[in-house]
């Protein structure tokens, strides 16, 4: 696979550092701005325990960890960083939020990975390191043609990341036969997917079939009759899968719009965004098969598995992505003679971490991911 001709470092990050000691006097100072108070307090507490989780894998006393509480509010963002500036922090893990972005142009000497997988407008001082739409879309086209899928219509809810998918649709140059949107309000999607999959038509083809077998009156045509009025619709539906760009019970509710309307996942592929191994998806059997792309499973299980082990809690999932971020931070600045400038984020490379494999290009990081089918109430892993 020609991705793996490219790559410049290929190696488990955290895994790497360990033992390696800085000859450097002073400390390696790495910000990390996060909601410590309020009402996301309890994801920006999980993100500072994983980040302790990989301060202790690399086990270097020149390492300080920096916390700063964010309270998610954009305005108190710019002031915690400008306080991790005077305390000489040139780079910081997050914020968390997209929203808390908006001042930080202003702290231009420094570097920010943020959280979010959004990339649009974001300060030139932001690289985004969340699991971005690119991403993601990039893994679908490979298994559109795997599959030789040339008929693909995107389903889009009218939601404040709706431009992120477009713009993910152009970059990744995905196959997009059709792009409709929808409004998420669950009384008004199954009136949007019945004119998309142009269910009243297909009904009145059915209704139009019989009728005309029925006038033929003909003796052969009896069992054609009966297995047609145990069906619901006939008539081609114009794609051979679906990207539904969407989550949780909205994602579930037009699932379920599409099995109204008589369009199978057997008929046709299913196709959603990552959905972090959302387990409850296991249980909608109607649905499956369903395919996403998502980060590696074993190392995200393995990672889960060793945070409860240490908390006695489960971790979320932006804790698994901030603790290959203080590996990767800690790589670039070994390589950069332990210089801590912009410098380390420009030449492109690609690494490999426990979330996967990865690049910094553009501000912002993409990953390589892989694909997975729901079916049989299991995840399986298709590339």
């Amino acid at each position: 696979m020609k991705i793996f001709k490219k790559i410049i470092i290929f190696l488990y990050l955290i895994s790497f550092l360990t033992g390696h000691k800085i000859s450097a006097q002073e400390k390696i100072k790495i910000g990390l701005l996060v909601p410590i108070s309020g009402p996301d307090s309890k994801m920006g507490n999980s993100i500072i325990k994983s980040v302790r989780l990989a301060i202790n894998k690399i086990d270097n006393s020149f390492i300080e960890i920096i916390p700063k509480d964010t309270k998610s509010d954009p305005l108190e963002t710019l002031e915690v960083a400008k306080e991790l500036y005077n305390e000489g922090v040139k780079i910081v893990i997050g914020p968390v939020f997209n929203k808390n972005l908006v001042y930080l142009d202003e702290m231009n000497e420094m570097i920010f990975l943020s959280l979010s997988n959004k990339i649009i407008n974001n300060p030139k001082n932001i690289i985004s390191a969340g699991i971005n739409a690119d991403s993601q879309l990039r893994t679908i086209s490979r298994f559109q043609i795997m599959n030789d899928l040339k008929k693909t219509i995107f389903l889009i809810p009218k939601k404040n990341y709706k431009e992120e998918i477009e713009k993910g649709i152009k970059l990744s140059k995905v196959k997009a036969n059709k792009v409709y949107y929808y409004d998420s309000d669950p009384t008004q999607i199954t009136n949007r997917i019945e004119k998309i999959t142009k269910y009243s038509q297909r009904k009145r083809n059915l209704a139009d079939e019989i009728k005309r077998l029925e006038e033929l009156n003909e003796n052969n045509n009896e069992k054609k009759i009966q297995n047609l009025k145990k069906r619901d619709t006939i008539g081609k539906l114009g794609f051979d899968s679906i990207v539904i760009s969407d989550f949780d019970e909205s994602l579930k509710s037009v699932t379920t719009s599409l099995l109204y309307t008589d369009v199978s996942p057997k008929k046709v592929y299913f196709i959603t965004l990552n959905q972090w191994f959302d387990e409850s998806l296991l249980k909608e059997t109607s649905s499956q098969p369903l395919y996403f792309p998502s980060i590696n499973k074993k190392n995200f299980d393995e990672f889960t598995q060793n945070y409860y082990n240490t908390f006695s809690e489960y971790p979320n999932q932006l804790s698994f992505l901030s603790y290959d971020l203080v590996g990767l931070v800690y790589y670039l600045i070994l390589k950069n003679d332990y210089s801590i400038d912009k410098k380390i984020f420009i030449k492109k490379s690609m690494f490999k971490g426990k979330i996967g494999i990865f690049e910094i290009k553009d501000n912002k990081i993409n990953h390589i991911l892989n694909l997975y089918e729901v079916n049989n109430k299991k995840f399986k892993k298709i590339f």
